[in-house]
């Protein structure tokens, strides 16, 4: 079973202070560019992967989604989500992504939100995915760089020069990876890029479009802090076609 950090009270209280968990997608700072890459959702059935509190179920709603459903191992996250979502074309349900079990060629979108690092046996989840999406539909994700998961204590180290510099331990060296983000003991998997793209081929998926993401000059212009994620890339979006 995925470790299901998101309801212990101290992660929790944590993750429940940060600008994306108060103000949602538009406090995230790759989601415009994560935006460019979906369909348009008019129409769609969708299914959200670690919906966490719902943020992009109801984006996806309001944006003509015929239906969505938001799958997520916390019952913390999803008793927020459910607080905060009117629309009667949104279902929540509690779901281990490590035992997905969805319908057949059921779906014309699969989104996920950096939720697919704490995923074990992520060749099985996609190859789930990929049988309960309709063929010519799109999967759409998020998740952590390898290169930002790497580090086994993961930071900023300082060189001889005093420059900021992000530590790469042993990259080729694939599996748990265990950290202390808002609570201690936090396991997440660490695999490359090449294994990241490569499950995603042999699960039967055509490749679309890769961004290792950066902010702009714009978006650091308006938030100076996001300066260091030129320094090395945070996280991936992903887009696949079925």
């Amino acid at each position: 079973m995925t470790q299901n950090i998101y309801d212990d009270p101290e992660f929790f209280q944590g993750y429940s202070q940060m600008a994306r968990s108060v103000s949602g997608l538009d406090a995230a700072p790759e989601w415009p560019a994560l935006k460019a890459m979906l369909p348009p959702m008019q129409g769609l059935k969708v299914v959200d992967l670690g919906c966490g509190y719902g943020w992009f179920c109801r984006w996806a709603s309001d944006q003509g989604a015929s239906n969505v459903l938001g799958l997520d191992v916390s019952e913390k996250m999803l008793q927020q989500a459910r607080k905060t979502t009117t629309a009667s074309n949104i279902q929540y349900a509690r779901a281990d992504l490590e035992q997905l079990n969805l319908p057949a060629s059921d779906f014309d979108l699969a989104y996920s939100s950096l939720a697919l690092h704490y995923i074990k046996d992520l060749p099985g989840l996609f190859g789930k995915i990929h049988a309960a999406l309709k063929p010519g539909s799109r999967f759409v994700f998020s998740i952590e760089h390898p290169i930002f998961m790497a580090p086994r204590n993961p930071g900023w180290l300082i060189d001889s020069e005093g420059r900021k510099r992000w530590p790469v331990d042993s990259y080729q060296m694939e599996g748990e990876r265990v950290t202390n983000w808002l609570a201690d003991g936090v396991i997440k998997q660490h695999r490359t890029v090449g294994t990241l793209l490569n499950a995603l081929i042999g699960a039967g998926f055509s490749i679309r479009h890769v961004n290792e993401w950066g902010p702009s000059d714009a978006e650091v212009a308006a938030q100076p802090a996001l300066a260091e994620e030129r320094e090395r890339p945070m996280m991936m979006l992903i887009g696949v076609q079925r």
